[in-house]
């Protein structure tokens, strides 16, 4: 069971656009003035982008992308407390996460587009991280796409094995997630928590939409009918 952390379990946009700014001036020498989208993007996509659109003049090869990670996660760590205040977890995420977690032969962890480290602050930070395998997750710390990173969970949960597309779930709120689901051998489940709509997703690729996550019974039962109508494929 994997999970999209940012605007599906909880939002702290307002600290990561600070500490994106702060790490993207230290690297290049230039401010981000502009932004790109962050949906299903990780952090590797998204400097290489803020590196086009705000015109750096350095070239934004291996190396600097090192250098931007590392500086992103410094400036994350000086502002963790910031997140209870300017962030927020999202309704029923918790319980959804509890509720989960009670499933038969059922393993929950992440895939992020965050460096490990920052990926685990923003879950430490709400108390949803005990309800997570964050050792096998997917994390931006790699130059991977996310569907890449969906492949490489399955193969570590199983343990040297492949878990069947048809037993992989990813709950997300937006459509890139959903299409690297697809891409990466996994059911992708909507959750309406973002600004995405529900047609957005369902074309995209997913055939269970939920409106939030405040009834754990329904993201149960979303888990099965997504699982259930693979394996009747």
């Amino acid at each position: 069971m994997l999970w999209n952390i940012d605007l599906t379990l909880l939002d702290v946009g307002r600290v990561m656009r600070a500490a994106y700014a702060e790490a993207f001036e230290k690297v290049t020498g230039e401010p981000l003035v502009y932004l790109t989208s962050t949906a299903g993007r990780t952090d590797s996509e998204m400097f290489f982008e803020f590196c086009a659109r705000n015109y750096v003049d350095i070239e934004p090869d291996v190396d600097t992308l090192a250098q931007f990670l590392a500086a992103l996660e410094a400036a994350f760590e000086t502002r963790t407390g910031e997140l209870a205040a300017k962030g927020r977890v999202m309704p029923g995420a918790a319980a959804s996460l509890a509720a989960v977690a009670s499933l038969p032969d059922t393993v929950q962890t992440v895939v992020s587009g965050s460096p490990r480290t920052v990926a685990t602050a923003k879950l430490v930070a709400f108390g949803l991280d005990p309800y997570l395998n964050l050792a096998i997750g997917g994390y931006g710390s790699v130059n991977y796409p996310k569907s890449t990173l969906i492949q490489s969970i399955r193969l570590h949960a199983a343990e040297g094995g492949m878990i069947p597309d048809s037993s992989t779930v990813l709950i997300t709120d937006n459509v890139s997630d959903v299409r690297a689901a697809l891409i990466g051998g996994a059911v992708p489940v909507g959750v309406l928590n973002g600004p995405t709509t529900e047609g957005q997703l369902r074309d995209a690729g997913a055939q269970v939409v939920l409106p939030d996550l405040t009834d754990p019974r329904a993201v149960m039962t979303a888990v099965h009918q997504a699982t259930d109508s693979t394996t009747a494929r």
